[in-house]
């Protein structure tokens, strides 16, 4: 006769997913307090061993390319790398209110469009509210099933049922598996209905797209496992009082992770930005100190944002460094870069500094826009209109040669600029005949002084 299973009790972090025997009160893992929580276990019987297949040569394990679904909505097709693949899963993550459910509708019915049956499964909503929504989306099509629904096992059988070409679920953290006691949201609960959910993915084609909550430092909410489980994350980036959205690819098994899309948020629904750099430099004041034109790179597309600074002394013991949409620590440097090469004096002065549309730049291209900015609002000397800069600021004061120059370059003169301040690196190895805008070229931080604000 058969020993009955015991259920066994085990603590898991609820940050990690760190498994433990006994409470802790810190998590050894993650150093997180207080996030250990005691889940009952049942361990699953021994089974018969698994087939063992024998290696084989990587040449004889080519197969022919999978066909992507193509959404037809052309930045979020430049995210995912020129389509869904089959049997892909996909997280997307961002704050709430920010665009998830609203995008994940418009891929729905762009596919259904395309006369493919799509499922979307939501466990935070009504099958009439997600009817609201599409009502305000002007979406109709009758190729798009709902369902509202928490037990993954319940999904599964539907999706096995239903055979659409796309499952859409919203959100991980909703669901829960029959066979698990801990409460839905669990790091237990949301690992075994992704991977449950994998397991469809991979074993019937159906390509899986997974809403995901983040937590207030930004990231996923749930084990960091599950980041590692699915194909392909995706972020939604941007203010909810900004208008413009970027969506950012994190990891992709089947594309680059340096592409972004960009929309904006309309009363109908996300609408596609096809030249980003003309949106984000509408409002660009002109003839004002601090202000100057970045030529960025975001994966293989060029973006020209506008890097806005702000230098005030201050009466107060410490200065504030404050940075929106680049990294406070790549201030600091820079700031000390300038008070050692130059000789200014920051250091009793409060500096701001903002990426002006929303958007994040984490080159080390930004690195001269950051210095002209602090110099310009600091001589109180505006940049002249028609100038952008572009290179990265080592230490020791020089500037050193970014990538990727030309294709910065063209979309400088395609908005109408006409002189690009760059590396002397940079500039050596230019193709002058592609361009008939002014180059100009810099070794130190003094070369851009004496080029930009002496006369």
């Amino acid at each position: 006769m058969a020993t009955p299973r015991k259920d066994q009790s085990r603590f898991v972090c609820q940050d990690c997913g760190y498994v433990s025997r006994k409470w802790l009160g810190k998590c050894p893992d993650c150093g997180g307090w207080d996030t250990l929580v005691e889940e009952r276990h049942s361990p699953e019987p021994v089974g018969p061993a698994w087939e063992t297949r024998p290696a084989r040569p990587l040449i004889h394990a080519a197969s022919p390319a999978p066909t992507r679904l193509v959404t037809a909505i052309s930045e979020l097709d430049r995210v995912l790398g020129g389509g869904i693949v089959p049997g892909s899963v996909t997280l997307v993550g961002g704050d709430p209110g920010i665009g998830k459910s609203t995008l994940i509708l418009q891929m729905l019915s762009a596919l259904a469009k395309q006369d493919l049956p799509v499922l979307y499964v939501t466990g935070e909503e009504s099958a009439e509210q997600i009817r609201m929504r599409a009502d305000r989306l002007a979406v109709s099509e009758d190729k798009i099933y709902v369902a509202t629904e928490n037990r993954v096992e319940a999904i599964v059988a539907m999706a096995s049922e239903l055979k659409p070409a796309l499952l859409a679920v919203d959100s991980i953290q909703t669901l829960f598996s029959e066979e698990v006691s801990s409460a839905p949201g669990g790091v237990t609960q949301v690992r075994e209905s992704a991977a449950r959910l994998l397991t469809l993915a991979k074993s019937s084609g159906l390509p899986v797209i997974l809403i995901g909550h983040v937590t207030k430092d930004g990231a996923i909410a749930g084990p960091r496992v599950l980041e590692h489980m699915v194909d392909t994350v995706l972020y939604f980036e941007g203010d909810r009082g900004q208008v413009f959205r970027i969506l950012r690819t994190v990891k992709n098994r089947f594309g680059s992770t340096n592409e972004i899309g960009v929309f904006e948020m309309k009363e109908s629904g996300l609408a596609e930005v096809a030249n980003p750099s003309a949106l984000f430099l509408a409002e660009r004041p002109v003839n004002v100190p601090g202000s100057v034109v970045l030529p960025s790179i975001e994966g293989t597309r060029p973006i020209l944002v506008e890097v806005q600074a702000l230098v005030s002394p201050t009466s107060l013991g410490t200065a504030r460094r404050t940075a929106i949409g680049a990294d406070p620590q790549r201030l600091a440097l820079l700031t000390a870069v300038l008070e050692k090469k130059i000789g200014v004096t920051l250091f009793n002065h409060d500096i701001f500094l903002n990426i002006a549309g929303g958007i994040r730049i984490i080159e080390p291209a930004l690195d001269l826009g950051v210095v002209v900015a602090l110099l310009s609002s600091l001589y109180e000397k505006p940049v002249p209109p028609h100038t952008v800069v572009c290179g990265e600021v080592g230490l020791a004061g020089e500037i050193r040669a970014v990538g990727q120059m030309e294709l910065r370059l063209r979309e400088a003169e395609r908005l109408g600029f006409r002189t690009l301040l760059l590396p002397a690196a940079n500039q050596s190895r230019l193709d002058r005949s592609i361009t008939s805008m002014q180059v100009v070229g810099v070794r130190t931080v003094h070369d851009v002084v004496s080029q930009i604000f002496l006369p």
